[in-house]
């Protein structure tokens, strides 16, 4: 029987010896890199605290909850609540909305922080390679409130400045801000000109850590600057960029709320409500939590899919992809 139950125990021995090495290990690289892993703390307590704890309100998106009753004494209504949200009619303009504006946003305002990149690193004078980025980053910082309200100076039917400029010319005045036309095109310009130089931080950062001798090599080889951007800058950040796409899919179903709400005004709203606005007005304002909840809890998993999904047709293709 000893002889029997012993190549049994032996590999038991061995895992828990090796457990306990792998343990060992993980101490002693936390002792040794303890001011590493203080200085990631407030980092994984944010992310903690505000994204994973809350995480446990979900729950009542399956119920019919009630403020008074609490999560665990609230009725459980199972999937009524997305039931009720998929047979809406709302539910094919708010995604029709979202899935448009974010589209606008993939095809136009994603490419131009690579180009706009490209561009800033060429410059050769430095000083002037400083004044460009700092300008291009300035609208990073204004608020959407201060966006929308110089929009309406500049776009407002009675004395927008635009609409100023067309009488002056002959023109007639044009209601941009009342259209449902001009509604998309208006938050991806917006987007594009708050949002464009910042994006070039993590581009320009890339293209830094690119070998300078390839650059001499196709030099050497007669490729003028189009060539070496095109044959060595662009495959040396391809890898971010797949990441960075990949990532941006993932938000498909975030158009930001406070843009579109600050734009929004009765004449346009059949093609600016979305799911963010949508989920403020019932559950904020009327108060349906777990109904707003269940929305949400539908755009969640349509991100999380969605970057799945994107990350295996990165790798397919031969990319590193997110992980």
């Amino acid at each position: 029987m000893a002889s029997a139950l012993e190549p049994i125990a032996k590999p038991a021995a061995q895992s828990k010896e090796a457990r306990s090495t792998r343990l060992k290990q993980i101490g002693t690289g936390i002792v040794r890199d303890k001011f590493l892993y203080l200085l990631a703390l407030p980092g994984l307590l944010y992310f903690l605290i505000f994204r994973y704890v809350p995480m446990w309100g979900i729950i009542i998106s399956f119920q019919n909850y009630s403020p008074y009753q609490g999560v665990m004494g609230s009725a459980w209504v199972g999937l009524e609540h997305f039931q009720r949200f998929f047979s809406n009619p709302d539910f094919f303009v708010l995604f029709r909305n979202t899935l448009a504006i974010n589209a606008l946003s993939l095809i136009f305002f994603f490419p131009l922080p690579i180009l706009l990149s490209l561009m800033l690193n060429e410059v050769r004078q430095q000083a002037y390679k400083k004044i460009v980025q700092s300008i291009v980053y300035l609208p990073h910082f204004l608020s959407w409130v201060i966006i929308v309200g110089i929009t309406f100076i500049l776009f407002s039917t009675g004395d927008g400045a635009i609409n100023q400029i067309l009488v002056s010319l002959g023109f007639e005045k044009v209601d941009f801000l009342t259209n449902k036309s001009y509604f998309w095109g208006m938050l991806t310009a917006q987007s594009i000109w708050k949002d464009a130089g910042w994006g070039t931080i993590i581009f320009l950062a890339s293209m830094a850590s690119i070998d300078p001798q390839l650059y001499e090599a196709a030099k050497m080889d007669g490729a003028g600057r189009f060539r070496q951007m095109w044959h060595v800058t662009l495959p040396g950040i391809r890898s971010v960029i797949i990441i960075l796409l990949i990532l941006r899919i993932g938000h498909i179903m975030d158009v930001g709320f406070e843009q579109v709400f600050l734009m929004m005004n009765g004449a346009v709203s059949e093609v600016a409500d979305v799911f963010d606005t949508y989920v403020y007005r019932l559950g904020v304002k009327q108060g349906q939590f777990s109904y707003s909840t269940a929305v949400g809890l539908f755009k969640s998993v349509v991100g999380l899919l969605l970057v799945i999904g994107a990350n295996k047709l990165a790798k397919k293709f031969g990319e590193e992809g997110v992980y």
